[in-house]
This record gives structure tokens, C-alpha cells and sequence, in this order.
């Protein structure tokens, strides 16, 4: 009687959730007619919509700007294609951000065939929102997003941006449509995993945790979950692109990830709907294509090598895991080992850091560093430069002798792109993308310098100084050859197109 009572309901909920499914889908018909309408678009039947899962589309950053010249090669190559961008900027407008995209990467988007969803829910994504279990918190929140952006506007092509693979299976489920994604790094790789197993302290485990065999034991436990379950949605899409070489050897280990022990779990109900509605591991993607992002190489590649300031320069957006903190600590260890570099003199250096500030939590952070840099006593020698526009970010470009980046694993490193084409020598943390794709050397000859440690960076930096200069020249004409013919605009279309998206809009 009472597993009577548990299938009457179950089926009771599931024909209920079937029912808002096709509702859903029949009022889509109503929702394109609107946006064509809104759009001024004629003979709207002809047209093709490809939806950009993107919530924070006016953040101004790298990953913004793949998104961004992704769209303006659409709106050149396909008029009839409609791009749509689910945005939770609800503070901005079309005009505002269309207008900031010019302002921040000199990328023209045309209106005509542009279109924003503003999500009311992005507080759900946020890293305030779940201070604890972040990834889990973050992820189920992605997942209303997604039911959010549907219910607006369901496209024929969902594309996600920013790296929500959890919004996939719900987009799968409640538009029936193909489904690609750029992934600019994993939500989760199996180094996170090592690290806790390890026991050592990050960005990502906290020193409370690194310090506690059971509670180190119960992280390894949600991870293997948390794995299991990421793996499960980027199985979903149709077409995965990724920004490097580091970011595809972990999404391709991850899409052939297996637990057998959960396998045999997903067997039991109701986990086995689960394993019914997913797509055969079969038809899913066996490996990622890389997509090296784009970077407007032109205005950067005209600037002058001689003359440079004696300026360290970082570009990075204020976000926890650029690290910043471990710049000021870097530039502090110069000026410790090698005081000529400090005062208002000839020989002295100056840190310059620009960066976007999205919410509180990054003015704060920038706050916390002002602080940092006073207590170091090199607050005077420290240029911050908040939400510059693009002009002022080739301003300094034009000017600096020397490119900054310290983030550990950075997955690509599209700021050290931007510093090798303007002719600046990058010191980039010997990892990720800067170590595998971008400082590599050109003919047999250093492009850049890695390093792992504020001595390190120090050294590195001490290096470029006292080049000699036809040494130095040199080394600035071969990193400016180098990204521009790897990270040009042109390799970044034909890389994209590549991914055969135009067979799933249009096949």
C-alpha cells in the first residue's frame, strides 16, 4: 500500500513537472514573437536565436571579451543569427553595456541583433551568498538561473560563457535544445582534489580544513561527489571549447571520470532517473577543442619598445584568486633585496595595479591591499588604477617595461597576451596557461620569465631591469611576434568556428 501511494505521487509530481515543461515550450512561441518585435527583426521565421549564458556580462574582463568578439564575428559573418545574453548586470542597460564592450575592448556590437535577459537572481551565484559548501551553493543557484533565463527565452542554441555547467542538464530538460559551452577553467579538477587529499592549505582549503584529518576527509567525500556530478552535466553539452592547453587536460579527464561505487548507486531510485535522462556517454564529447581567446592585437602591436618606464604592470580584475596580495609581497622583496629601485630617483620602480572592482567584496579587497601595501611601507611606490577604460589600460601598456601576473593555475591569461603584443617582457606564475601556451619560447629564445615565489619574482624583475639593451629589445620584439601571430583575433574566429557550432543551429 504504501510503495502504492509512493508511485501515485511520484507520477503525480512527474506529469505535474511535464506539464511546465510543454507550457513552458508553447509559450516560447509568444516569447520570440516579442523579441522580434522588439528587435524590428522582419520575417522572423527565418531567423536563428543562440542564447549566452553570461551573469556577469559587464564585468569587463578577459572572459568578458571572448564572449564579446565571439558575438561581434556572429553579427559579421551571420545577420540573420539573433544573439541573446542572460545577464544578471539588472543595473546596466543594452545602450550601457554595448557602450562600456566599446570603451573597455574597442569591440563595435550592433544593437539591431542583440538582445539582453536580465536575471533577477544572480545573488544566488554569488561567493557571499554561500559561505560554506561555495561550490555546491553556487552551483544549485546556476541551476535556477538557468530555469530563470528559459522561462524568459528558450533559444536554439545555449551556449554557456562563464563556466555554469550545472545550468546544462536543466537547459536540456526544459528546452530540448543542443547545448556548447566555452570554458574558460573547471569548476572543480582533480588538483583541488590532490590538495585536500594532501592536506594543503589554498585558495580553495582553507587552513582550518588543511589542518584536520576528518574534516579533510568529509571535503574529499564532497568533492567526489561534486566531481561525479560536474562530470555528469558537461556530459550534456554537444561541443565543448576550452581557453588552453591546462583547462582541456582537465576537462578531458573529467568527461571520462568514473565512480563505479556511484554508477552503482544511480541505479537505485529515484537517482536512476538521473542515469534516464542523460545523454548516452556515447553521443557525449570525448575531448574539448582548444579556442585561445581572442586578443585585438592591433593597437597594442604599434607601440613603441624603446624609452619604457621603469613600471611593473599588472592588468587583472580584483578577484581572489589573481592574487594580488602576492604581487605587493613580490614587489616589497625587490625593493628589500635591491634598495636602489626605491625613492622618487632615476632608478626607481613603480608597481602599477589595474583592475576591474565588480561588487563590495572587490572593493574591499582593493581597500585590504591599499592596507597590505602601507604595512609592506611601499604604499608610495603602489598606483592603484580601479575600473580604468580601455584607453587607460594601452596608456600604461605603451608606457610599462615589465607585465605582472601571479595567479597559481591561471587557466589561460589573457592579460599576459595583452603585455607580450604591447611589447612589455611578462613574470608570470610558472603555471597554467602562462607556463604551457603564452611564455614560451620563440625560435629557441625566452619570450618571458616564470616564477614561484616572491624571491623569484624579484629576481625575474631584477633580470628585465638590467638587461642590456639590444637584449632587452630583443626579447620585446620576439614576445610581441609570438602573441600576435598565436592570440590574433583571426585564429580566435577560425578556432570557434571550428567547434562546429553552425551544425547544431543549423543541422
Amino acid at each position: 500500500m504504501a510503495w502504492a501511494l509512493v508511485s501515485f505521487l511520484a507520477a503525480l509530481v512527474c506529469a505535474q513537472a511535464i506539464g511546465r515543461i510543454l507550457g513552458l515550450r508553447r509559450r516560447n512561441v509568444e516569447q520570440k514573437i516579442k523579441l522580434f518585435a522588439t528587435l524590428d527583426v522582419d520575417n522572423g521565421a527565418s531567423k536563428k536565436i543562440i542564447g549566452f549564458f553570461h551573469p556577469y556580462c559587464n564585468a569587463g574582463g578577459g572572459g568578458e571579451r571572448v564572449l564579446w568578439a565571439a558575438i561581434a564575428a556572429l553579427q559579421r559573418k551571420e545577420p540573420d543569427v539573433i544573439s541573446v545574453v542572460y545577464s544578471g548586470d539588472v543595473d546596466a542597460t543594452k545602450e550601457k553595456i554595448i557602450d562600456k564592450v566599446k570603451a573597455r575592448f574597442d569591440i563595435e556590437l550592433s544593437p539591431r541583433t542583440l538582445h539582453f535577459v536580465f536575471l533577477q537572481s544572480r545573488h544566488l551565484v554569488e561567493d557571499s551568498a554561500w559561505p560554506r559548501f561555495t561550490l555546491l551553493g553556487q552551483s544549485i543557484g546556476s541551476m535556477y538561473l538557468a530555469w530563470e533565463a528559459m522561462s524568459y527565452l528558450i533559444p536554439d542554441l545555449f551556449i554557456d560563457t562563464m563556466g555554469y555547467a550545472f545550468t546544462f542538464p536543466v537547459v536540456s530538460l526544459l528546452g530540448n535544445i543542443p547545448i556548447g559551452a566555452y570554458v574558460h577553467y573547471p569548476t572543480i579538477s582533480t588538483t583541488m582534489l590532490s590538495r585536500v587529499k594532501a592536506r594543503t592549505q589554498g585558495h580553495t582549503n582553507s587552513e582550518a580544513i588543511s589542518s584536520s584529518a576528518l574534516l579533510s576527509q568529509g571535503k574529499l567525500l564532497y568533492y567526489r561527489l561534486f566531481m561525479y556530478y560536474y562530470a555528469y552535466s558537461l556530459r550534456q553539452a554537444r561541443f565543448l571549447m576550452v581557453n588552453s592547453s591546462w583547462t582541456k587536460s582537465h576537462i578531458d579527464s573529467i568527461l571520462q571520470h568514473e565512480d563505479t561505487l556511484l554508477d552503482l548507486i544511480h541505479l537505485l531510485p529515484p537517482l536512476l532517473v538521473l542515469k534516464l535522462l542523460s545523454r548516452k556517454r556515447s553521443k557525449s564529447p570525448k575531448a574539448a577543442q582548444i579556442v585561445y581567446p581572442s586578443c585585438d592585437t592591433r593597437q597594442m602591436a604599434v607601440f613603441p619598445l624603446e624609452r619604457r618606464e621603469r613600471v611593473i604592470l599588472s592588468i587583472a580584475q580584483f578577484r581572489p584568486e589573481k592574487d594580488h596580495a602576492a604581487q605587493l609581497h613580490a614587489f616589497h622583496k625587490l625593493l628589500e633585496l635591491y634598495p636602489e629601485y626605491r625613492g622618487s630617483g632615476r632608478s626607481s620602480v613603480k608597481l602599477v595595479l589595474v583592475g576591474g572592482s565588480r561588487n563590495v567584496e572587490d572593493a574591499t579587497r582593493v581597500e585590504d591591499l591599499h592596507i597590505l601595501a602601507r604595512e609592506l611601507g611601499i604604499r608610495d611606490q603602489v598606483q592603484f588604477v580601479v575600473n580604468a577604460s580601455y584607453a587607460e589600460v594601452l596608456n600604461w601598456l605603451s608606457r610599462a617595461s615589465i607585465g605582472l601576473s601571479t595567479m597559481v593555475d591561471e587557466h589561460f591569461g589573457i592579460n599576459v597576451v595583452e603585455f607580450m603584443a604591447a611589447g612589455v617582457i611578462p613574470v608570470a606564475h610558472a603555471s597554467g596557461g602562462p607556463l604551457l601556451d603564452i611564455i614560451v619560447p620563440l625560435n629557441g629564445e625566452p619570450t618571458g620569465y616564470h616564477a614561484t615565489s616572491p624571491e623569484t619574482f624579484a629576481e625575474a624583475f631584477r633580470t628585465v631591469l638590467t638587461l642590456p639593451k639590444e637584449a632587452d629589445l630583443a626579447m620585446r620584439q620576439r614576445a610581441r611576434t609570438w602573441a600576435v601571430q598565436k592570440f590574433s583575433t583571426e585564429e580566435f574566429e577560425k578556432a570557434w568556428d571550428a567547434s562546429g557550432w553552425r551544425n547544431w543551429l543549423f543541422g
